[in-house]
């Protein structure tokens, strides 16, 4: 299938990923006018930005559970008007601790109900099954490409208005993810696959969360992608301070991320794509191989100007293409109906790994002077997931007991 036959439900998917994770990217460059405003040093900016992203993983398995049994297009109305309430609270609030309530907890809510868990479980019910991690990989992508629509557009809102103002205009553009969601209702059955669809209908979600943490599979998942968000949050939080302490300008350090992102939009539909043609557990060992090599090429080598833009471009092309195998695994294994619950308890785990990552390489520096250590760890929870993936049983699972159950009764 050719991405331009996708159905218009993942366009307004992606729609909705822009405008969600493209906002949620540029909350950096409000650090200093908020700090200013306020008096209160960064780490206070900081501190709601850390509340919002942990709590954006506390919810997200609820908010799976919810857009599992009432639609998604519901749950990221109900997101986006969180994610509006909570940028123009911001915006208008006198007193600094009600950030942590705004800026912290109703975007974090907000994040948990209009990103990639509820999104790629719409995308799921609406994509034939052999070509769901190709459509993974590019909803995936969008989140990229909205940091590159939306983080220019911010920087020219400061430049022009206060930015007060400019949360204010962000809050008035969440309206656009209210429209994307009212095209995103999905079926109550899949049409590729009606039988696969009645044993799903047949299966309550107290059952679907059963089978998976009885599934050994599933926690070799899990495991997977809290080393992928250790990796991700480590790396973003700290790898300008370790480019600035190489001495390198400011410059190489905005190159070094601006060919993240970019690399992530080619990457993540590279390796959603390869999920499509070959075993995702093998591509997945691939993907976490590749990033060791590139991790460990980056500390080994000088860092120069020119190591630090290759670096970027080559863990940007590894950096999110574990969001589309991952949650294709997922679907493979338990099928769509309960796909947003199950992806959103691994995005849990996906979660817990970020605070690690941003929280451990802060103390580790703090401790011995130098990131070092985490690299190395990096290196080596690299090469941990990449074995991981290759034991897992990838086989869709069989619900014999859901026909046993419904003849007995």
């Amino acid at each position: 299938m050719s991405i331009f036959r996708f159905p218009l439900l993942v366009w307004m998917g992606i729609t909705v990923l822009i405008v969600s994770l493209g906002i949620r990217q540029s909350f950096g460059i409000f650090m200093m006018p908020i700090s200013e405003t306020f008096g209160t040093g960064r780490e206070f900016f900081s501190l709601a930005i850390a509340l919002q992203n942990l709590l954006f993983g506390v919810f997200q398995p609820f908010i799976g559970m919810a857009a599992d049994r009432w639609g998604a297009w519901r749950i990221i109305v109900i997101g986006a008007i969180a994610y509006a309430a909570g940028l123009y609270l911001t915006s208008i609030t006198t007193q600094p601790q009600w950030i942590y309530l705004s800026l912290g907890t109703l975007v974090g809510l907000g994040l948990s109900a209009t990103s990639y868990v509820i999104v790629l479980g719409a995308v799921a019910k609406a994509v034939p099954s052999e070509h769901t991690t190709k459509a993974f990989g590019l909803t995936t992508a969008a989140g990229s490409f909205g940091m590159f629509v939306v983080i220019p557009g911010a920087q020219a809102l400061l430049s022009n208005f206060d930015w007060q103002t400019a949360m204010q205009i962000f809050a008035a553009i969440c309206s656009v993810m209210v429209a994307g969601a009212i095209f995103m209702r999905t079926p109550k059955t899949s049409a590729q696959t009606a039988a696969a669809a009645s044993t799903d209908n047949e299966q309550t979600l107290h059952e679907a969360i059963t089978e998976a943490f009885h599934h050994k599979g599933y926690w070799l998942i899990l495991l997977g992608f809290f080393v992928c968000g250790f990796h991700v949050m480590f790396i973003a939080t700290h790898l300008p301070s370790f480019l600035a302490d190489k001495n390198l300008p400011a410059s190489s350090t905005a190159m070094a991320l601006s060919y993240v992102g970019i690399f992530n939009i080619f990457g993540s539909f590279f390796w959603g794509a390869m999920g499509d043609k070959y075993d995702k557990r093998y591509v997945m060992t691939a993907l976490y191989t590749a990033r060791a090599l590139v991790i460990l090429a980056f500390i080994t080598l000088p860092v120069t100007t020119s190591s630090a833009s290759f670096f970027g471009g080559a863990i940007g092309f590894c950096w999110l293409g574990t969001v589309p195998l991952t949650s294709g695994l997922i679907r493979q294994i338990f099928g769509a109906r309960y796909m947003s619950t199950l992806y959103g308890l691994v995005f849990f785990s996906h979660q817990i790994g970020s605070f690690l990552g941003a929280w451990f390489g802060g103390i580790v520096y703090d401790a011995y002077g130098t990131y070092m250590p985490v690299w190395w760890i990096s290196v080596a929870l690299a090469l941990v997931s990449a074995v991981l993936h290759l034991p897992i049983d990838a086989r869709p699972v069989s619900r014999e007991y859901s026909a046993l159950k419904s003849a007995a009764a």
